[in-house]
């Protein structure tokens, strides 16, 4: 988890991504990456919130303060 922190948010939306597209579970890291990405949701791209939704949405990983934090990152976005 220590080594989560030294991603860029495009690397942390990039891993999970990768996972849900080969469906492969990670319980573990998608766990300590929506906790990494919670924190910093305002420096992802909106590529990256969309497919780091895709991705927890994918494998029914449930994140709710993830996806909280990107709704609400997303609407100020919007306006």
């Amino acid at each position: 988890e220590q080594r989560i922190g030294s991603f860029e948010p495009q690397g942390l939306a990039n891993t999970v991504w990768a996972f849900a597209t080969l469906g492969v579970p990670a319980p573990q890291l998608f766990h300590a990456i929506a906790r990494e990405s919670e924190q910093r949701i305002g420096s992802f791209e909106p590529q990256g919130l969309a497919n780091t939704v895709w991705a927890f949405a994918t494998l029914g990983v449930p994140a709710p303060q993830l996806f909280h934090a990107i709704a609400r990152e997303s609407e100020q976005r919007i306006g």
